[in-house]
């Protein structure tokens, strides 16, 4: 069961996030530039049924991960204790990148983001790696939601 299957527009974007991990997958294995990898997936591994919303959707998540891969993989250090970032499997280290660059990028739903994650995770890794990904991913949350926290505090004490 998919959290946040079709959104208005009718992009499936659990589908969405699935096609993303699969480029983040390639990207590290050919370290391509973001549009090349996206043009490439669509052309030779793509779904041909996926509609150009949904097609559009993963390749923004792809694409916006890589290009803001340091500053994500900095959050992941920070909460993955005795973890390296190249240590990790490829599928999970990139189902936590995806989920990142999600929490911070874009204006999904903290608990859709780790849900989503968890859901792909229990498709593409193992049960021990959903236990991984949920510890880290709702300790960056936590993280995130703190210091927003500060900053709309902050903001209200200047406002007044």
């Amino acid at each position: 069961m998919s959290f946040d299957n079709s959104d208005k527009s009718g992009v499936n974007r659990h589908k969405a996030r699935e096609c993303a991990l699969q480029m983040l997958f390639a990207a590290d294995l050919v370290h391509a530039e973001p549009a090349v990898l996206t043009s490439t997936y669509w052309r030779e591994l793509g779904d041909e049924t996926i509609d150009e919303e949904t097609r559009s959707y993963a390749s923004g998540l792809a694409s916006g991960t890589l290009q803001n891969l340091s500053d994500i993989d900095e959050k992941i250090k920070s909460r993955a204790e005795h973890w390296r970032i190249e240590r990790m499997a490829i599928v999970d280290r990139n189902v936590l990148r995806l989920a990142v660059y999600e929490f911070t990028y874009r204006d999904t739903p903290n608990t859709v983001v780790i849900n989503e994650a968890l859901e792909i995770a229990r498709r593409f890794s193992s049960y021990e790696a959903t236990q991984f990904i949920n510890g880290i991913l709702d300790a960056i949350k936590n993280d995130l939601e703190g210091s927003k926290g500060l900053n709309d505090a902050a903001e209200q004490a200047s406002a007044s």
